[in-house]
């Protein structure tokens, strides 16, 4: 999903305020900056040449009818009716690598992704850092072939979820198709740890909006996935029933995000209550679905924080 600017102060989200951003999102899900406003209208592309892309062995999305579509938007490229999945490694420079990996789960609501703003460019950063990221793009809900079919099923969408507290936990029993995307792409890594100089044991996962949710499900329903670290980056933080063996924590989101940046924090205190690593970055404005893109704001910073708390874990350079 991607990002909403709203005003200076962030306060509690009346019924009035979560429609409204509920509607802004779905007529464009990134208020992107005034640079880019142009190209605020979400246009049809051909689907981008991805060489290194990986077939996971997950098969085919059950029961698709809808084929793989993309979008442009914001000066970046949003996939849909994804139907099978795929991994895309973006490998360090072998003098500077870690021997860290990282999962990138990019966000749309399972219902679009956004793979540069939260994929590419995030996994092309986290390479620059000694790690190793690869790019999951996870198998989607169906939406309308045609753009104006898919503009409504997103503006309902939004607006079911605006202001409620979805929990990652109850989530998890109907992601079983990204779950076991998500399992796939631990057993590929580690399958070939050896070729792309990654430790098996060192391997975590990152995520935005639904992606976070996605990152958080496999944490705890991905069985044999077991991520040595995850990101949540502005994904639902509702409260949940946490491992023994929880890896470590990051999480950033804005304060004004209009989804779930006003509501609970119960993901943190999960982790806080049960004695394990967390970090939490509160920002006071940065809107849903900042990603990488340039901002005035201070959640621009959550990269940077990111690198420097996996450097404190010693996974990044």
């Amino acid at each position: 999903m991607n990002e909403m600017k709203t005003g200076k102060r962030a306060r509690p989200l009346g019924r009035a305020r979560i429609a409204l951003a509920a509607a802004t999102i779905a007529a464009g899900w990134a208020l992107a900056p005034a640079a880019q406003a142009q190209a605020d209208k979400m246009t049809p592309i051909a689907i981008p040449a991805q060489p290194d892309a990986i077939t996971l062995d997950t098969g085919p999305l059950p029961g698709a009818t809808v084929n793989e579509s993309w979008h442009s938007q914001y000066g970046s490229v949003f996939a849909r009716n994804v139907t099978v999945a795929t991994l895309t490694p973006f490998l360090p420079d072998p003098a500077k690598a870690t021997g860290a990996a990282v999962v990138v789960a990019p966000g749309g609501g399972f219902r679009t992704l956004s793979m540069q703003n939260e994929g590419w460019d995030v996994a092309r950063a986290l390479a620059a850092r000694g790690v190793a990221a690869f790019v999951l793009k996870y198998r989607l809900n169906q939406t309308p072939r045609d753009m104006a079919g898919f503009e409504e099923s997103m503006r309902a969408m939004f607006a079911g979820v605006a202001g409620t507290r979805p929990a990652p936990e109850a989530a998890a029993d109907r992601l079983a198709p990204q779950i076991a995307d998500a399992r796939a792409a631990f057993a590929l890594i580690r399958k070939r740890a050896t070729e792309w100089r990654v430790d098996p044991n060192r391997i975590g996962m990152v995520g935005f909006s639904a992606g976070a949710m996605l990152t958080v499900a496999t944490t705890l329903k991905g069985e044999d996935a077991k991520p040595a670290f995850i990101g949540d980056i502005y994904g639902p933080l509702s409260a949940v029933t946490i491992p023994a063996d929880a890896p470590p924590l990051f999480v950033a989101i804005a304060a004004d995000d209009p989804l779930f940046g006003g509501i609970d924090y119960g993901l943190v205190d999960s982790w806080r209550k049960a004695k394990k690593p967390v970090e939490f970055h509160l920002y006071e404005q940065g809107g849903h679905g900042f990603g990488m893109y340039p901002k005035k704001t201070t959640s621009t910073g959550w990269f940077e924080a990111f690198a420097s708390w996996l450097r404190m874990h010693g996974f990044a350079r």
